[in-house]
């Protein structure tokens, strides 16, 4: 399959897709479908759109992420978040102090009478069910629930300039010793049976958005494996990391490394194309 051509009728093809405003995921899901391994696919789209007028109607669209250019001291609704890392590809900002001592205390006690086994997406119907993958703790908050994810929310908002309609409700997570999240990707992948159902509530998800609600004793972090990045829980920090195409080729594959010593306690945003009802 490595081997296949790109022919003049692939390219008039990928062409009219893009003119029809057709978005990346389906135009990669219809070569996948028709036989392309995924990796030719994309290169196929690459070659045949560089340097033309019609890549930006492809490729482009609305993304979440940081303005550009501006300091490493940003202001986010209602307080400074400092940016201390960016890495372009895969698309992950690394920021300090995004929540106080005091809220990282109270998102978890408004979250501890709900917590139960946390599930994970059934892909072939689009529900959710308890996984060995997942063994942590977890709920959800509806958006605006109360004024503090009301608060948060709008902070998330701020930074990444995205609306805050455009995002699920905030989920709490809790690992105790030995729990973990196994790599894994946020986006829904097109090729399952249960996508189609999902993406009615507000589309595809776009980013993720982290936030470290403790300091565990030990182990916890959050890592990258296609990238090679570790990003370590620590209280009040969070990590940002973006997801254009729902495809391996965005490196954002990822997982919470098994809890050592102590508890690791987050809080989960994903951010949604539209409006998530």
């Amino acid at each position: 399959m490595s081997a296949q051509n790109i022919t003049p009728e692939l390219r008039a093809w990928v062409i009219a897709q893009a003119e029809a405003g057709h978005s990346p995921q389906s135009v990669l899901a219809a070569m996948r479908a028709s036989g392309w391994e995924e990796d030719v696919a994309l290169a196929a789209m690459e070659d045949v759109l560089q340097g033309r007028a019609e890549a930006v109607k492809l490729t482009a669209k609305p993304m979440p992420d940081i303005a550009a250019g501006q300091p490493n001291v940003v202001w986010a609704h209602d307080r400074d978040v400092t940016v201390s890392l960016e890495i372009q590809h895969p698309r992950i900002v690394v920021f300090k102090d995004f929540l106080s001592p005091e809220e990282c205390a109270e998102l978890m006690a408004q979250a501890q009478p709900r917590l139960a086994r946390s599930e994970t997406v059934v892909n072939a119907t689009g529900g959710s069910e308890v996984n060995a993958a997942r063994t942590s703790q977890g709920m959800f908050f509806a958006r605006g629930e109360s004024d503090l994810c009301t608060r948060i929310e709008a902070r998330i908002a701020a930074l990444l300039q995205w609306p805050v309609e455009n995002g699920e409700g905030i989920q709490i997570l809790r690992y105790t010793p030995g729990a973990e999240y196994r790599p894994h990707y946020d986006y829904f992948d097109p090729a399952h049976a249960g996508t189609p159902t999902i993406l009615k509530r507000g589309g595809q998800r776009l980013g993720t958005f982290l936030i470290y609600l403790n300091t565990p004793l030990a182990g916890g972090a959050t890592t990258f494996p296609d990238a090679g990045v570790t990003v370590h829980a620590v209280a009040g920090h969070a990590v940002f990391f973006a997801y254009p195409l729902p495809t391996p080729q965005t490196k954002t594959l990822h997982g919470g490394a098994p809890v050592t010593a102590g508890e690791k306690w987050v809080a989960t945003k994903w951010l949604r194309e539209g409006l998530f009802i």
